[in-house]
């Protein structure tokens, strides 16, 4: 991204009431000026006119539907890409994992539970363009056999993560793309963390040099829980795959081991 255009999206973000209209819509699944209007507490023509400085820097899209102007984030990842393309997010272990749960080595009587948590994502329809969970067999010959992890709490397993090699060449041997999934009774709580900590430590460990992921923009959660993990934006890949018939864009984002 070029320093003009940073300059640019960060100029338009230097206004209190432009940050809370934008706060407001990546809040919702489209909203109207009116609502905004409404919300924020000033005038229309005041709305209408943040609005379009903030479509001109590309952090929202409008769009009219009858005689109401709709607005809609454009791209939620587009504020991290931006300070990752300024300040850069060093090599770094994700914080502690909480103490009551536990990462271990995914073993052979973990399936059943894995395949039921990768449902539980799916069936969100923000967490993978997978439409039917893979079977065990096409699992077990994807993922790398030294790391893949499950998280216990109270002797059940509530998440797992696994890293898959991006390419056969001995080139790209060190790289590896990561997935995670949590239970969705156990989502809140430390689970993902404590499966980046053990995924990030394994990979330093094990001579995986770089880890990526892709994410869909909407899905802030997981995002920001892999920047906490010193995973950084490396870009958004627009309307990149469908997903039961709608288009989605996904943040391709990467972790980068420490320099020995």
């Amino acid at each position: 991204m070029l320093p003009e255009t940073l300059a640019a999206r960060f100029a338009c973000l230097a206004d209190p009431t432009r940050l809370r209209l934008l706060q407001a819509v990546a809040a919702a699944d489209g909203v109207t000026v009116g609502t905004l209007t409404e919300r924020l507490g000033v005038s229309q023509s005041t709305c209408s006119h943040h609005v379009a400085r903030l479509a001109e820097a590309g952090f929202v899209r409008t769009r009219r539907a009858g005689n109401a102007t709709v607005v809609t984030a454009n791209n939620p990842a587009a504020l991290p890409q931006v300070a990752d393309a300024v300040l850069g997010l060093p090599p770094t272990r994700p914080p502690e994992p909480p103490r009551d749960v536990a990462v271990r080595t995914l073993r052979p009587a973990d399936w059943p539970a894995v395949r039921r948590i990768y449902a539980e994502g799916i069936a969100t329809g923000i967490a993978t363009f997978e439409t039917t969970v893979p079977s065990r067999t096409a699992l077990d010959a994807k993922w790398l056999p030294d790391h893949r992890w499950v998280a216990e709490a109270g002797g059940e397993v509530v998440g797992w993560t696994a890293a898959a090699p991006v390419s056969p060449r001995e080139c790209y041997a060190g790289v590896a793309e990561t997935s995670l999934y949590v239970d969705a009774r156990h989502r809140g709580r430390g689970v993902g963390r404590a499966l980046l900590h053990r995924q990030v430590t394994a990979a330093d460990d094990g001579g995986l040099w770089t880890l990526q992921s892709a994410i869909f923009t909407v899905n802030r959660t997981s995002i920001a829980l892999h920047h906490a993990a010193g995973y950084r934006t490396v870009g958004v890949r627009e309307r990149i795959a469908q997903r039961d018939g709608r288009w989605h864009d996904t943040v391709l984002i990467e972790r980068r081991a420490p320099r020995r």
